[in-house]
């Protein structure tokens, strides 16, 4: 950290914490905080880079961003698999995406599953998956001709509200409200995905001069209610329905929304934020997060903060502290970021490379604020921003962060791991590790703490983090890579176990190695260990 950062950061601070007794410094490192990327798949944001792509070039380019992110000690994708009324995986409700194959309906050749393989390379890599549905935007132009005979458009017209340039599906008909829900429900049920994640598309942004015509079914359900509570109501609905369907089948699967950034200005309502935004979820979206919160449908909000720390109308200190202060503690808040907008925005405060370390820090300085999302992907691959991600890597992600467990599923896990084995191979830099099989808990990953040249181990420090290796096979027993120097003399390893809620298991601390050799034949060293 440079010097002139050092007080800036320290000026920066002393102004937080002397304007508001909300705010409290955290942690320069956290070791639970969700760090997490939104890979946009609609008209190619972010992957596949051209629907044309070869299967091969897709796997390879998602593959690339996977890796990126690790090296930079992320631990989230929010992948879109659904934008368009379409999908990325096999579904018996939508067909398949143009922006994957290139002509919508029709399948990838070779054939293979995008969801289900991405889902696979971003375990293996440590990451949780949150599956990123739009759920009532049903086309992206009015083009109907290049829609497959299997898109709701073509086969349910009676959904479908013309807005602007698009169509939407009507969130005022019950059917509707069914479908969506049923289409959600497929994903969770067939799928090992850790979230299904909402943006903040509910209603229509409103374009000037044009009315949303739902009027035929305002007639018909709106039960004496105005327009827009009625409109709320819809929404809140399918929400609540989402929620349970996912609960139902998959408790540890989260459900998360990223709504847009303001709930309600100041000026319409006292309970608002100090912003002057010209649109708001609550009065033009028709979406109540604070709704959402009371009554425990969702388990985290990601509201998107895509505004400079300063800026006028719509300043993100002033709405970072707002969303600190109207949470009730029982969802999880993270803030969305907009990576998208350094050194490319009329705002000129995104020239400064420390604009989004420096909204990272301010989000650490709230207790309840419990990490970040940034849109999108391709702005830190090929070295895109170097110059930012080098300041994250040194400082505010200079190590790796576990996700937070799931609200209101803090619990013991049963299981600890029991080492069996090791072994060292003289000619490789890993050694093996064969650990029993948890029994008692649904375990997802293990994970694997060294230090060097030290007789203890503090787990609670994440600067020993290692790895995250995923547990795949049911077997007695599993045998993982780890590097061979956390198990060598003067060195400390340890390992926990993370389940499926995120909850970590008491680590199991390697004391006494004792070694006896192999015959020549494979060079290898076993040992037996004495564990805590």
């Amino acid at each position: 950290m440079t010097q002139n950062f050092s007080v800036a950061v320290l000026s920066f601070f002393l102004t937080v914490l002397f304007s508001t007794t909300q705010a409290q410094v955290n942690l320069m490192h956290p070791k639970n905080e969700f760090r997490a990327v939104w890979i946009a798949t609609v008209v190619n944001i972010d992957w596949p880079k051209t629907s044309i792509d070869a299967v091969e070039k897709q796997k390879a380019d998602f593959i690339e961003i996977l890796e990126t992110y690790k090296k930079l000690n992320y631990n989230t994708v929010i992948v879109q698999i659904r934008s368009v009324g379409d999908a990325f995986y096999p579904s018996k409700y939508a067909p398949w995406s143009r922006y994957l194959t290139g002509k919508e309906g029709k399948a990838p050749d070779p054939y293979y599953d995008p969801l289900e393989w991405m889902i696979s390379e971003t375990h293996a890599r440590g990451f949780e998956f949150h599956a990123w549905f739009n759920p009532f935007r049903a086309t992206f132009d009015l083009k109907k001709e290049t829609l497959s005979q299997n898109h709701d458009m073509i086969k349910h017209p009676e959904w479908m509200i013309k807005y602007g340039e698009k169509y939407y599906y009507n969130p005022g008909l019950p059917e509707v409200q069914n479908h969506l829900v049923a289409v959600v429900d497929e994903v969770v049920k067939n799928y090992d995905i850790d979230a299904v994640h909402f943006d903040d598309y509910f209603y229509p942004y409103k374009i000037a001069g044009l009315e949303f015509n739902d009027t035929a079914s305002y007639k018909k359900y709106g039960n004496g209610l105005s327009l827009a509570d009625w409109r709320r109501q819809n929404v809140n609905n399918y929400v609540k329905c989402t929620n349970y369907a996912i609960k139902k089948l998959k408790p540890w699967v989260q459900f998360g929304i990223s709504p847009f950034g303001v709930w309600r200005n100041k000026s319409v309502d006292p309970r608002g934020s100090d912003t002057q935004s010209g649109q708001t979820n609550y009065d033009d979206l028709f979406a109540d997060p604070m709704a959402w919160m009371e009554f425990g449908w969702i388990d985290y909000l990601l509201p998107q903060l895509y505004w400079s720390i300063e800026h006028k109308t719509a300043s993100y200190s002033k709405l970072l502290k707002w969303w600190s202060e109207n949470t009730n503690g029982n969802t999880a808040i993270y803030i969305g970021n907009s990576t998208y907008k350094i050194n490319t925005d009329s705002d000129k405060k995104w020239t400064n490379p420390y604009e989004i370390p420096n909204q990272i820090d301010l989000n650490r300085s709230y207790p309840n604020i419990q990490g970040n999302g940034f849109f999108s992907a391709k702005w830190f691959l090929n070295n895109n921003n170097k110059a930012v991600t080098d300041i994250l890597i040194n400082n505010q992600y200079k190590y790796p962060a576990l996700p937070n467990v799931v609200p209101q599923s803090k619990m013991k896990v049963e299981d600890c791991p029991v080492v069996w084995e090791i072994n060292l191979d003289k000619e490789s830099e890993k050694g093996t590790i064969t650990i029993k099989y948890p029994e008692r808990s649904k375990i997802r990953y293990l994970l694997v703490y060294g230090a060097q040249n030290q007789n203890e181990i503090d787990t609670n420090n994440p600067k020993y983090i290692v790895d995250k290796i995923q547990l795949k096979d049911k077997k007695a027993a599993l045998t993982f890579d780890i590097p061979k120097c956390y198990l060598e003399k003067h060195n400390t390893c340890a390992v926990s176990f993370i389940d499926y809620y995120g909850n970590e298991s008491e680590a199991t601390v390697v004391k006494k190695v004792t070694t006896t050799r192999t015959p020549r034949t494979n060079h290898k060293i076993q040992t037996t260990l004495d564990n805590d």
